[in-house]
C-alpha cells in the first residue's frame, strides 16, 4: 500500500514538472521565431527524443525533465537462467563441462578400484583394527570400506573430492534455477538423488577423515553423464541452427544406454565380488558380456547372493530400457525409410549428382531414367537424387535397394517447393535437376502447374544449376523459357504422328536413334530381319569439331555433301548435319554450297561415337584412296572396319560432259557394253556444272492440278502461322490461306452458305485425307497440322486434315486452325461406325488414334488403354486396308495391338523380348511387330530426348529440325523416296547414297522395309480360322455395306480386297534400318528417308524440284520448257522421286 500511494505521488510531481516545461517550450519557440537561427548544432550523443523537443537553447544549468524509456530489466536469477538453461550456446558449454566432470569421476573410480587389489584390509580411515561386519554369511566390510589411504589412491581421492565439490554446486544452482514452486518434485528428482550420493559423502570427508574410505557408488555418474549427453545433443541442434538426423542422435542415445548398462553392471558385480572371489575389472567385464551376449560361458559366475542379485536387477533394467529404446528406434528408420535421407555436404563437394523432381515416382519412369542416364560411361560416377513428396512405392523401393542402385541412387522425400528439401538435395551443387511431369493424371493442367512452380522454385534456390524440364501442354511452355532444356510432350508427340503419315514408322526412328544402344540386341536370333534390325538400331546421334576428327578432317575444304557420302562410304558414318557449336547454328544438310571448316561441327549418326571407333586402314590403301581423290578417280574398292560393322565399297566414275553448254547426265547408249553408272559426288559447289538455270520459276507460282484432272489455282500462301497466346509461336513457314475460312465452314459435316457438304466424299480431294481421333481439341493438335503444311512439302500433296474430336472445339482451337488449308474437323468418335464413314475412313490414307486423356486415371495403370485397344482391333476388322497409327500410355500394351491367337510370329518376338530383358536391353519391346511397324507410338518413349540433352545438348534442337517444328536458315528438312521398279538397277544404299548426293544433294539416313513372308507353321490355322470365320467376316461385310448405303456413300471402294487386305498385313512385317551398311540390298517398296537441302540451295547436278527435268526417249535428262503459263506446267508425281531415270543394260 505504502509504494502505491508512494508511486502515484511520484507521477504527480512528473507531471506538474511537464506543465512547466511545455511553457518553457512555447516561450522558447516565440522566441526563436522573432531572431534567426543560423545553424542547428549536433545532438549529444547522449541524448535522445528529449533534446530533440527542447533543443539546445535552454541553459545548462537549468534543471530539465528526462524522458526516459525503461525496460524490464532480468534480475540475477533471470540473468543467471538465460546463462545456464535458455542461451543455447551457453547452455552447450555447460553441459559439455558437466558430461566431461562425470566422465572423468567414472575414470577416477575405475582408477581406484583396479589400484584396490587386497579387500581384506579394507577399513575406515586412521584404524588399526580391520572390522569385521558379518551378517547373513557376508562380510560387509570390504563392500563399506575401501582403500584411499595409501599414497597412490590419497591424490585419486583429492581430486574426486574436488569434482564432487564442483558437481554439488552445479547441482545446487540448477535445482534452484530450474525451482519452478515444488520442492519436493526438485528433491526427490532421480537426477538429484544421484548428484547427493556421488558428491555429499566425498564433501563430508573433508571435515570428517574416518569417513575418507567409505565406498561411494560414484559408478552411477555415467547415467548423469549419459543425460547431460542428451541435452548437449537438443542444445546442439538449436545452437548449429539445423536438424540433425533425429534416427542418428536415438543411435548415440541407445549406445549410451547399453555402455552405462554394461559399466554399471561391471562395476557392481565387481565391488560385491570383494567380500568373494574378488574377481578384478576385466573379469566383471567379460562376464558381463558373455551374460548380455547370452552366450554364458560359465567360467566366471557371482559367488554372493548380493551379486547376483545384482545381475537380475541389471537384466530386469535391460530388459525394461532397451526395447524402449529400439522400439524409438525402429519407428525413426522407419519414417527415414519413407522420407529418404540428406545428400551430405562433403559428397556434394567431391562428388557429381542430379536432381531428380517429380510428383510421382513411377517404377517405370524412374527405370527408364536410370538405364538411359547410366548408359554413358562419363556418367557411371554420377549421383542420383530423388526429390518427391510421394513415398516410394514397394516395388520401386525393392528395385533401389539392389546394390547396382543403392549405391547411385538416394530418395528424399520433399518438396521443391521448400528450401529445407532442397538444401537436403544439395541442388545448389548439382550438374543437373530434372523436373518431371506426371503424365498419367486426369487433368494435365494441374500438373504443368505443379512443374512451372517447381521450376520456379528450384531457379530461385539454384540459379546457377541447370534445368531440364518436361511440360505436358505446348500453352505453358514460355513460363519456362528460362530453363535450359524443355521438352513440351505434346508438341514432339503430335509432330511425331504426323510425320508418322508422311515418313511411315518415323516414330519408331526417332525412338530408335534417341535411345543409348550399342546394336547387340536380336543378335542371337534366327531371323535375318531381328539381326539387321538390332544391329542397326544402335545408331546414335554424336557430335564432333572437323578439325578433332578423323572421319572428316580430310574434307576440309570440301562441300558438305561431298565429306557426307565418302565418310559413309569409308567409315560407315552420315554426315547428317553441321553447326557452329554444340547448340546454335546447327543445320540439317545445308547442300554442296556450305565448304567444310576447321570450326564446325561435325553431328553425324554411327553405332559408336569417333573417340571409341577402331581404325584398320592399310597405309597403301590410304595413300590410294588420297590419290583417287586428287587425280580421276579409278574403279577402287575400299574397306575400313569401324565398331565392327564393315562396309562394301561402291564403284565410283566421274564423268563430266566435254560440252559446258550441255549439262545433262547422259545414261550410256542403248547398245553399249557399258555398265549404268551414277555421277560422282562434287567436291566443292560449281554452278557453272549445274544443268538447269538457277531462276527456273519455284513452285509458288506454279499452278497446281487436282485430282479430276482441272486445272485449279489454290490460293496458299507462304508465310508464318499467326500468333495467338493459345498455342505459341512457331518458327516454321506454312503453306495458310489468303483469308482465313470461316468457323462454319471447319466443320466436315455440317453445311453451311458457303457449301453444301455433308461427307467427306462430297469434298472431292485430290489426295487422300488422314483422319485424328481424340477426345479434345487440345493445343497440341496445332503441332499436328504444322508439319503437314510446312513450305517444304508441294501443294499438290497436301493431305486433308479432319479431326474427329468427341467434345465440341472452342473457339480458340477454331481460330488456331482456320488459317490452314483444308483442315476440317467433326464431333463423333470412332466407337460409332457411322462417325468413321462420314469422317471418310474408306479414302483415309492415315488414322491416327491419340490417347484419351480421361482414361489416364484409371483404377489399375495398365488399364488405361483398354479403350483405345480394343477400338483400334474393331476398327481394323471393319478397315484392314487403312494405316491406323496408336498412341498408347504405356509402351508394354503394345503387344495386344491386332492380337490373334496362336500367334507363332508373336510367341517368337516375346520370347525375344524376355531374353532382351534379361540381358539389360532399355528397348526390350523394340522387336513388337507394331512398334517396328511404327503403327504404336507412346509419349513415353520421348523422355529418352529429355535425359539425352544432359550430355548432348543439341538433341532437343536436332529432333525439332529433323520433325519440323523448328528451322534454320539455310537448313534441309525430311522427306521419303519410296523405291520402285525403276529404281532397281541402283541395286544397294550405297549406290543409292552417292546418287542423291549427286543429283538432288539429299542425304539418305535410313531405310523403312516390308517384307512379305510366309508365316510357318500357320497354315493350318489360316485355313481353320477362314472355315470357322468366314461368316463373321461376311457378316461385317455386310455391316459396312449396309451403313455406307444407308448414309449415300459410294459402295465401289469396299468389300472386295478386304480378305486380300487383311492377309497382307498378317503375313507381312515392316521395320526401320537407321544408318544401314552400303553392301544393304534395295528391295522393291522400301521407303528411304531422305534429308533434303533447303529450297533455296541449288543441288549440285539436278533441281530439287522435279518439275524441273524432262525424261527423254533414250534415258537422259533434259531441261524441262521454260514456259512460265500455267497450262504448260506438268503435274508432279504422287510419290515424289527425284531418281534419274536410265535405262539399265541387259548385261550388268
Amino acid at each position: 500500500m505504502y509504494q502505491n500511494i508512494r508511486h502515484q505521488a511520484h507521477q504527480a510531481r512528473v507531471r506538474q514538472e511537464l506543465g512547466l516545461k511545455r511553457l518553457e517550450i512555447n516561450s522558447i519557440s516565440a522566441n526563436m521565431a522573432d531572431s534567426p537561427v543560423t545553424g542547428v548544432p549536433p545532438l549529444p550523443p547522449r541524448y535522445r527524443f528529449r533534446d530533440l523537443i527542447l533543443g539546445e537553447y535552454a541553459s545548462q544549468d537549468e534543471d530539465r525533465v528526462q524522458v526516459e524509456f525503461y525496460v524490464n530489466e532480468n534480475t540475477f536469477k533471470e540473468r543467471l537462467q538465460i546463462y545456464f538453461i535458455k542461451n543455447q550456446r551457453s547452455s552447450l558449454r555447460i553441459r559439455l563441462f558437466n558430461l566431461v566432470i562425470k566422465l572423468l569421476s567414472c575414470v577416477l573410480y575405475v582408477t581406484r578400484a583396479c589400484l584396490d587389489v587386497d579387500p581384506s584390509k579394507a577399513k575406515c580411515h586412521d584404524c588399526t583394527i580391520t572390522p569385521n561386519y558379518t551378517w547373513m554369511e557376508i562380510n560387509w566390510a570390504p563392500l563399506v570400506w575401501v582403500n584411499r589411504s595409501s599414497p597412490i589412491t590419497r591424490p585419486i581421492w583429492g581430486i574426486q573430492v574436488v569434482v564432487a565439490i564442483i558437481s554439488f554446486l552445479e547441482t545446487i544452482l540448477i535445482t534452484y534455477l530450474s525451482y519452478k514452486g515444488s520442492l519436493v518434485q526438485s528433491v526427490f528428482n532421480i537426477r538429484f538423488l544421484l548428484e547427493m550420493i556421488n558428491t555429499v559423502p566425498f564433501i563430508i570427508t573433508i571435515f570428517w577423515a574416518p569417513l575418507r574410505n567409505l565406498f561411494v557408488p560414484v559408478f552411477l555418474n555415467c547415467w548423469l553423464a549419459k543425460s547431460a549427453l542428451t541435452n548437449m545433443l537438443n542444445d546442439l541442434n538449436r545452437a548449429m541452427q539445423r536438424s540433425q538426423s533425429a534416427l542418428a542422435q536415438q543411435v548415440i542415445i541407445l549406445i549410451a544406454t547399453l555402455l552405462c548398462l554394461v559399466f554399471t553392471s561391471i562395476c557392481g558385480i565387481q565391488h560385491f565380488e570383494r567380500a568373494g572371489k574378488n574377481i578384478n575389472m576385466f573379469d566383471s567385464f567379460w562376464f558381463v558380456i558373455v551374460t548380455f551376449s547370452t552366450v554364458g560361458y560359465g567360467d566366471i559366475t557371482p559367488e554372493l547372493w548380493v551379486s547376483k542379485a545384482m545381475v537380475i536387477i541389471m537384466i530386469c533394467v535391460a530388459l525394461i530400457i532397451l526395447p524402449i529404446q529400439f522400439e524409438q528406434m525402429a519407428f525413426l528408420w522407419m519414417e527415414r525409410t519413407k522420407q529418404g535421407g540428406s545428400y551430405s555436404r562433403q559428397r556434394a563437394e567431391s562428388e557429381n549428382h542430379v536432381v531428380v523432381c517429380a510428383t510421382q515416382l513411377q517404377t517405370d519412369v524412374i527405370m527408364d531414367f536410370l538405364n538411359e542416364f547410366y548408359a554413358h560411361p562419363k556418367l557411371q560416377d554420377y549421383f542420383v537424387v530423388l526429390l518427391a513428396p510421394s513415398e516410394l512405392d514397394n516395388n520401386l523401393r525393392r528395385i533401389l535397394s539392389v546394390p547396382l542402385w543403392a549405391q547411385r541412387v538416394m530418395y528424399i522425400q520433399g518438396s521443391a517447393l521448400k528450401d529445407q528439401d532442397l538444401v537436403r538435395a544439395k541442388v545448389d551443387d548439382a550438374e543437373g535437376c530434372f523436373i518431371l511431369a506426371s503424365r498419367n493424371e486426369a487433368n494435365p493442367a494441374a500438373v504443368d502447374e505443379h512443374t512451372i512452380l517447381r521450376a520456379w522454385a528450384v531457379k530461385d534456390f539454384a540459379p546457377n544449376c541447370p534445368l531440364y524440364v518436361q511440360i505436358l501442354k505446348p500453352e505453358n511452355k514460355f513460363h519456362v523459357k528460362f530453363a535450359e532444356h524443355v521438352v513440351c510432350e505434346d508438341e514432339f508427340k503430335f509432330a511425331l504422328l504426323a510425320n508418322n503419315c508422311l515418313c511411315p514408322a518415323m516414330s519408331t526412328f526417332i525412338t530408335l536413334l534417341l535411345h543409348t544402344s550399342r546394336g547387340q540386341e536380336g543378335q542371337e536370333s534366327s531371323e535375318e530381319w531381328q539381326r539387321i534390325y538390332g544391329r542397326c538400331s544402335g545408331n546414335e546421334v554424336y557430335h564432333i569439331r572437323l578439325a578433332d576428327s578423323k572421319f572428316f578432317g580430310e574434307y576440309e575444304g570440301k562441300s558438305f555433301t561431298y565429306a557426307s557420302f565418302h565418310a559413309h562410304k569409308k567409315y560407315g558414318v552420315a554426315l547428317v548435319a553441321i553447326g557452329k557449336d554444340e547448340v546454335t547454328g546447327i543445320k540439317l544438310n545445308p547442300g554442296p554450297k556450305h565448304i567444310m571448316r576447321k570450326g564446325d561441327m561435325c553431328f553425324y549418326m554411327a553405332i559408336t561415337k569417333e573417340e571409341n571407333s577402331a581404325f584398320i586402314l592399310a597405309k597403301k590403301q590410304h595413300e590410294k584412296e588420297k590419290s583417287k581423290f586428287s587425280t580421276q578417280p579409278r574403279s577402287t574398292r575400299t574397306h575400313s572396319i569401324i565398331a565392327g560393322a564393315g562396309t562394301v565399297a561402291l564403284e565410283l566414275q566421274r564423268s563430266r560432259p566435254s560440252n559446258a553448254s550441255n549439262h545433262a547426265l547422259l545414261s550410256p547408249p542403248h547398245n553399249s557394253d557399258k555398265r549404268p553408272s551414277i555421277a560422282d559426288v562434287m567436291e566443292t559447289f560449281e554452278p557453272e556444272y549445274v544443268p538447269i538455270p538457277l531462276d527456273e520459276p519455284s513452285e509458288d507460282e506454279a499452278d497446281q492440278h487436282d485430282g479430276r484432272g482441272d486445272v485449279a489455282v489454290l490460293d496458299y500462301v507462304q508465310d508464318y502461322p499467326p500468333v495467338q497466346p493459345y498455342i505459341g509461336y512457331t518458327s516454321m513457314v506454312c503453306h495458310l490461306m489468303k483469308e482465313k475460312v470461316p468457323f462454319c465452314c471447319l466443320q466436315l459435316n455440317n453445311p453451311c452458305q458457303h457449301n453444301n457438304f455433308e461427307y467427306a466424299h462430297h469434298y472431292k480431294w485430290p489426295n487422300k485425307s488422314i483422319i485424328v481421333a481424340a477426345e479434345y481439341a487440345t493445343p497440341g493438335l496445332y503441332n499436328f497440322i504444322v508439319p503437314l503444311r510446312s513450305q517444304c512439302r508441294p501443294k499438290r500433296e497436301l493431305n486433308p486434315v479432319v479431326f474427329l474430336l468427341e467434345n465440341l472445339p472452342d473457339e480458340r482451337f477454331l481460330e488456331a486452325i482456320c488459317c490452314f488449308p483444308m483442315v476440317y474437323y467433326m464431333v463423333g468418335s470412332i466407337n460409332n461406325l457411322d462417325d468413321l464413314l462420314r469422317a471418310g475412313i474408306i479414302h483415309a490414307n492415315n488414322v491416327v488414334v491419340v490417347d484419351k486423356e480421361s482414361s489416364k486415371a484409371a483404377a489399375e495403370d495398365y488399364m488405361a488403354d483398354s479403350g483405345t485397344i480394343v477400338n483400334v482391333q474393331t476398327m481394323f476388322r471393319l478397315f484392314p486396308s487403312t494405316s491406323i497409327i496408336t498412341e498408347l500410355t504405356h509402351p508394354a500394351n503394345m503387344r495386344f495391338m491386332q492380337f490373334r491367337a496362336k500367334d507363332c510370329q508373336a510367341l517368337n518376338v516375346a520370347k525375344l523380348e524376355k531374353k532382351e530383358k534379361e540381358k539389360g536391353s532399355n528397348l526390350a519391346y523394340m522387336f513388337r511387330l507394331p512398334f517396328a511397324a511404327g503403327r504404336v507410338f507412346s509419349a513415353s518413349m520421348l523422355d529418352t530426348l529429355l535425359y539425352q540433352s544432359f550430355v548432348k545438348e543439341y538433341m532437343i534442337t536436332l529432333v525439332r529440325l529433323l520433325l519440323g517444328l523448328g528451322h534454320t536458315p539455310g537448313s534441309g528438312h525430311l522427306r521419303s523416296m519410296r523405291v520402285t521398279e525403276s529404281d532397281l538397277w541402283i541395286r544397294t544404299y550405297g549406290r543409292l547414297y552417292q546418287k542423291q548426293c549427286s543429283s538432288s544433294c539429299e542425304i539418305p539416313i535410313g531405310i523403312y522395309r516390308t517384307e512379305r513372308k510366309p508365316l510357318v507353321g500357320m497354315e493350318d490355322y489360316f485355313d481353320e480360322e477362314t472355315r470357322s470365320q468366314n461368316s463373321e467376316r461376311e457378316q461385317l461385310r455386310e455391316l459396312v455395306k449396309s451403313r455406307v448405303k444407308d448414309l449415300g456413300l459410294p459402295e465401289e471402294h469396299y468389300g472386295n480386297h478386304l480378305d486380300d487386305d487383311l492377309h497382307n498385313r498378317r503375313s507381312s512385317l515392316s521395320y526401320v534400318l537407321i544408318n544401314p551398311s552400303d553392301d544393304t540390298r534395295l528391295e522393291l517398296d522400301d521407303v528411304i528417308y531422305l534429308l533434303r537441302p533447303d529450297a533455296s540451295v541449288p543441288c549440285a547436278s539436278t533441281p530439287t524440284d522435279p518439275d524441273e527435268i524432262s525424261l527423254q526417249e533414250d534415258g537422259s535428262i533434259r531441261p524441262a520448257p521454260r514456259n512460265r503459263s500455267p497450262e504448260n506446267r506438268k503435274p508432279q508425281s504422287n510419290t515424289e522421286e527425284t531418281s534419274v531415270k536410265i535405262e539399265e543394260e541387259t548385261q550388268v
